[in-house]
């Protein structure tokens, strides 16, 4: 290690540039000073690196602790600590947690906050960073202690955003899954350590009260009566000094910012009753309480604890999706094999995926065939049949058979880095009951001290001798933990749920808006369909045989990924169109020998010739049009299937009391076909994605709640436009960005799921929230009266924390339901086509 003499260097085995230990089988090093130093992370290892080529390597000779303690609160921050920020505004560092928009010069990081402890620590951040000059857009999670932060790079730099953090009396850090998960291991070692400190204190200072308490009644010399109450102070004095430490530093910090939090009553009461009861020790008068001093912290700590472990599983199943990701990839090099590190694969590499590897990025099929395991990301336990030239996601797994993968996505631009940052900013984004709690904590924790104030006037008044300890009873049984707890958990819980089974929530008000719902509007083709659309048929209208029409029509949608123009992709030949241009909701058109040709609805096909459309074939089904500049020349006929769950999860839709209607721009006989199977009362047809639009507002106007689900390019201005909106997962990328969820799993009884828990979350935020007031409601007058004693007021207020988030914890399970019968939908499937072909 680095020699000094007088100032803390990390242990030999934890990263010598943050201090944390190492995780097995990390091995970054940065030679300093001309030695190799270990690093935890590529994060502190770039860090590191870049101070040692700004010739800065005297920074670790005199670095203070302040550098890396976890405990700092001062508003003067070390000339050192501000070098080491000033770093983080290096782009270079930047790459692993910070996203920047060259086009409105702005960035936005992804931070963990140390030290936050209840809703009024998230509103004291988000105020004090959003006045900051420069910054546009700052979000706080209570559940994980993450925040983001949007800032333009011309007004404000990253470290200035670090030393407001830090001066408040916060820590941030870059989010990083390897750190986070280090510092919540650290994170958890503090707090057992703290409880176990409290919790040996109580027991101790327990009987020694006992002694005190028997001796009162029976009667006990003056001599034993001093020696238990100084030795209930010296084991009561570690409890107070280390174990409640947290609660008076956060009590400073928030006094200092001028911000009320829960710390500030928990303190008072433990620091005041501490140092009376050291008073009477001293002076030899009146009662002492390290007993309820010591339990009081205790059960303080045990929520806390309990409360942490519930955000700590959150922030891991967060984690572990970034985790799935393997360490190493087989990389094929001029036909060699080459082991390398998996964040070292750049697109177009050639990767060969053993049976039970992880598939390291999203990639292409070229060679082989297999079963892919995807259920980490879609919640689907059935492996999925992967053939040559489908497309494979990073961090699902190969389970039969060897394939070689052409890397076509790697780093933040993976499906799996995608669905990360939209699980966050759900979590980030706070419904109106979470934004409310937040307020509401503050002015609680004021009424709370204004209250106790009362009180303790009140009784000094009537009798002196009661009038501490009453007060004290007021502090500790109002503390609003609970109501702090109340909607963080529900939500967070709920939120974890619901992804782990396929649904993918990306905004914060889904879950709210989801229990409000009225009617639920589906599109049709790649919703309530495969949308693995089939040519079935071709009727030519001209001189052109069935061959050469479907060559024309395929060079057209050639470079289209609509489900209708995948129907033509493996009729691809020769031919190559040009002056492709596609019409919304429409078709396509383009030109092929200097001919312009459109392919699409009957009316937009021929409106480029001089004749109007001729009649449709007697086959029902979806007909497309293909036309020249003069003449129609052919009909296709597609065909769809109706996906196996549609139908269970329309009926169980509407056993919920939710009205289910399908809008598409599909005007064939299929639409009629499909609404009957289905059970779909209302069903309108050939309509555009203005249209759909229009029809969702009308329904608005009304009073509906709607929830529109759908998939493509389309889709997206009635996504826009309704209160919820869900992408299939086989949606267009700017689908799912679009849209408030994702069901990743494809499975539309995921919706289903959805609603359902939703409803349960609403019913448990209220459950929560009227415990909660009910609690404080009931309590306060009884301590008022003195019939609460500080250690009944303890325990009280710690099982009022319990009881809301074990309330909370009920969300981590969803309500099963009735299995799909698949050979009665497949038989009703069939008889669907037969119908259809008829």
């Amino acid at each position: 290690m680095q020699e000094t003499s007088s100032q803390p260097t990390p242990a030999s085995s934890d990263c010598f540039h943050c201090g944390l230990t190492i995780p097995a089988g990390s091995n970054y090093k940065t030679i300093i000073n001309g030695e190799p130093k270990q690093m935890c992370c590529p994060g502190c290892q770039a860090v590191a690196q870049t101070i040692v080529e700004s010739g800065l390597d005297n920074y670790y000779k005199h670095r203070t602790e302040s550098a890396y303690s976890p405990d700092i609160s001062s508003k003067d921050l070390s000339d050192n600590l501000l070098l080491e920020l000033g770093l983080y505004d290096d782009e270079s560092v930047q790459q692993g947690f910070v996203t920047h928009d060259e086009t409105n010069s702005s960035a936005e990081a992804i931070l963990v906050i140390e030290g936050i402890t209840c809703a009024a620590c998230v509103w004291l951040l988000e105020n004090h960073i959003k006045n900051i000059t420069g910054v546009e857009k700052v979000s706080v999670n209570l559940t994980n202690h993450r925040a983001r932060i949007s800032w333009k790079t011309e007004e404000c730099k990253l470290s200035h955003l670090l030393a407001e953090i830090y001066r408040i009396g916060y820590q941030a850090h870059p989010y990083h899954p390897d750190k986070e998960e280090q510092l919540l291991e650290q994170e958890k070692k503090r707090a057992t350590r703290r409880l176990g400190v409290a919790g040996i204190g109580m027991m101790q200072t327990m009987m020694m009260a006992v002694a005190l308490y028997g001796g009162a009644l029976q009667g006990i010399d003056d001599k034993y009566v001093t020696f238990i109450r100084w030795t209930s102070m010296i084991i009561a004095t570690p409890v107070v000094l280390y174990s409640a430490r947290p609660f008076i530093i956060a009590a400073l910090r928030d006094i200092k910012t001028r911000h009320l939090t829960m710390d500030v009553p928990v303190s008072i009461a433990i620091y005041g009753a501490y140092f009376a009861s050291v008073w009477a020790t001293i002076t030899d008068s009146g009662e002492v309480y390290f007993d309820s001093v010591t339990m009081f912290t205790f059960f303080l700590l045990i929520g806390r604890f309990l409360e942490m472990v519930a955000r700590h599983r959150t922030g891991r199943a967060g984690n572990a999706l970034l985790n799935l990701l393997p360490a190493s990839a087989i990389k094929i090099v001029d036909g060699e094999e080459q082991l390398i590190p998996a964040q070292d694969l750049k697109t177009g590499d050639r990767v060969l995926i053993k049976p039970g590897h992880t598939i390291p990025a999203d990639g292409l099929i070229i060679t082989g065939s297999s079963s892919v395991d995807e259920s980490a990301l879609t919640g689907e336990y059935l492996p999925i049949r992967k053939e040559t030239d489908d497309h494979v996601v990073g961090g699902t797994i190969n389970v039969e058979n060897p394939i070689t993968v052409e890397i076509t996505q790697v780093g933040g631009d993976t499906q799996l880095s995608a669905i990360v940052r939209l699980l966050e900013r759900a979590q980030e984004e706070k419904p109106k009951a979470a934004q409310l709690a937040d307020k509401v904590a503050s002015y609680f924790v004021a009424a709370v001290l204004l209250t106790a104030s009362g009180v303790g006037f009140g009784w000094w008044i009537v009798e002196p001798a009661h009038a501490f300890w009453i007060t004290l009873s007021v502090l500790v049984v109002t503390c609003p933990c609970a109501l702090s707890l109340a909607t963080p958990t529900a939500l967070t819980a709920a939120t974890g749920t619901l992804r782990q089974n396929g649904l993918l929530i990306t905004r914060g008000h889904v879950l709210e808006s989801l229990a409000n719902a009225t009617h639920v509007i589906f599109d049709k083709t790649g919703t309530l369909t495969e949308g693995n659309l089939s040519l079935q048929e071709v009727v030519p209208l001209s001189n052109l045989n069935a061959e050469q029409c479907t060559q024309l029509a395929a060079a057209l949608e050639q470079h289209s990924e609509h489900p209708i123009a995948r129907a033509f992709h493996e009729q691809f030949g020769e031919l190559q169109a040009t002056e492709i241009t596609a019409e919304l909701g429409q078709g396509i058109q383009g030109r092929l020998d200097q001919v312009k040709y459109r392919i699409g609805k009957p009316d937009y096909a021929a409106a480029i010739t001089s004749s109007s459309a001729p009649a449709l074939p007697q086959t029902s089904g979806q007909w497309l049009l293909l036309c020249s500049e003069e003449k129609p020349l052919a009909w296709f006929r597609l065909n769809d299937q109706i996906r196996r769950e549609a139908k269970q999860a329309i009926e169980q839709l509407q056993q919920l009391g939710l009205t289910c209607e399908m809008l598409t721009g599909d005007n064939s006989s299929a639409v009629e076909e499909v609404a009957a199977y289905l059970g779909i009362n209302q069903a309108v047809s050939g309509v555009s994605p203005a249209e759909k639009l229009e029809h969702v507002k009308q329904l608005q106007e009304q009073g509906a709640q709607v929830i529109m689900v759908g998939d493509g390019i389309n889709d997206i201005p009635v996504l826009a436009g309704a209160q919820t909106s869900v992408a299939m997962g086989t949606a267009t990328d700017l689908a799912k960005t679009n849209a408030d969820g994702v069901l990743i799993s494809h499975d539309l009884l995921r919706l289903v799921d959805g609603i359902r828990l939703s409803r349960k979350t609403r019913a448990v935020i209220r459950q929560n929230l009227g415990w909660s007031l009910c609690y404080n409601l009931l309590a306060l007058p009884l301590a008022a009266l003195g019939f609460i004693a500080p250690y009944m007021a303890a325990i009280g207020m710690s099982a009022s924390s319990l009881v809301v988030v074990g309330n909370a914890m009920r969300l981590n399970r969803l309500p099963k339901h009735r299995a799909i019968d698949n050979q009665q939908t497949e038989k009703a499937s069939e008889e669907l086509k037969a119908n259809s072909a008829q």
